[in-house]
């Protein structure tokens, strides 16, 4: 009788479980920098862009399809960016991705370099590094090489940096080497350097994909007025209403006197607030204080 009561109980405890709606939680926020371009400057995509300029726009655009994460849009970087005269060299550093991505509100920035993109040829036994067109019997082969490095922008360290380095190859009675670019997206997209270069983001994407699950999601406060208390992100990130989130107000940084890079800072929590709507076309969230005092501005948002 005993052990039929412990079944019973397990099965439904596991159906109860079954039929639980599974919430999503908050989305974690990146920032894809422009890359730099290392190449000999000879490519550019169907719209005139470099290969540094237009890996970095594709790989946002796949983050943004996948509907996990909250990416912000290149202008708002670029403008950060002049603003702030960060980017005056034309090469975005780690502090300054670091410092970028603290005012955009983002737990990551994605910086890097393409350091190979084109093709290469052999034909009749001999190696041939060629532009134009080629015919005869041989075979193609396209690289695209970048070096990608993710930065937490709380702390302003490098989290890992990797290069990543894909190759496509073809045979065929007749192999052609474009010259410059591409015609169209289309053409892009169906020629070898086009695969390889889809496959170095997916190779970034999974980079990515594997360090940011590691990092803590994190808010701030916009303002305070009363008991209201409006915060970023809002909808578009993942928030929604009726979460309940722990406030901490930061204290005096730590700053590495080598690095000059934040270490972080002592953080003392001053209460609890639950999201009752959105505002800013749902860019920002507004809640009402459930606990504690003393909220303000810049203070972090944290999951409970």
């Amino acid at each position: 009788m005993l052990k039929k009561t412990i079944v019973v109980g397990l099965l439904t405890a596991f159906g109860i479980l079954a039929v639980m709606p599974v919430f999503p939680q908050p989305k974690k926020r990146v920032a894809v920098f422009s890359f730099e371009d290392k190449t000999d400057k000879s490519w550019h995509w169907w719209d005139g862009r470099g290969p540094g300029d237009g890996m970095a726009d594709m790989l946002t655009t796949a983050l943004v399809k996948t509907g996990k994460y909250s990416v912000i849009e290149r202008k708002q970087i670029n403008q950060i960016l002049q603003e702030q005269q960060l980017g005056q060299t034309g090469t975005v550093t780690q502090q300054s991705a670091a410092q970028t991505g603290k005012m955009l509100g983002v737990e990551l920035a994605v910086i890097g370099a393409v350091t190979e993109f084109g093709y290469s040829k052999k034909e009749l036994g001999g190696l041939l590094k060629s532009k134009g067109f080629g015919l005869g019997v041989g075979s193609q082969k396209a690289t695209v090489a970048v070096d990608v490095r993710l930065v937490n922008t709380t702390t302003g360290e490098i989290i890992t940096s990797e290069n990543i380095r894909k190759e496509e190859s073809a045979k065929g009675l007749s192999v052609q080497t474009p010259d410059v670019g591409f015609r169209s997206e289309t053409d892009f997209d169906n020629s070898l350097v086009g695969k390889a270069t889809r496959a170095a983001v997916e190779g970034v994407m999974e980079l990515i994909a594997q360090n940011l699950g590691a990092m803590p999601w994190e808010g701030k406060i916009i303002t305070v007025s009363g008991t209201t208390v409006y915060f970023k992100p809002g909808s578009d990130g993942g928030v929604k209403v009726g979460d309940v989130y722990t406030v901490y107000t930061k204290g005096q940084a730590l700053i590495d006197p080598d690095t000059g890079l934040s270490l972080g800072s002592e953080e003392q929590k001053v209460g609890t607030i639950e999201v009752t709507g959105f505002a800013a076309e749902g860019k920002a969230s507004k809640a009402v204080v459930k606990s504690g005092t003393g909220m303000k501005t810049g203070d972090a948002v944290k999951q409970n």
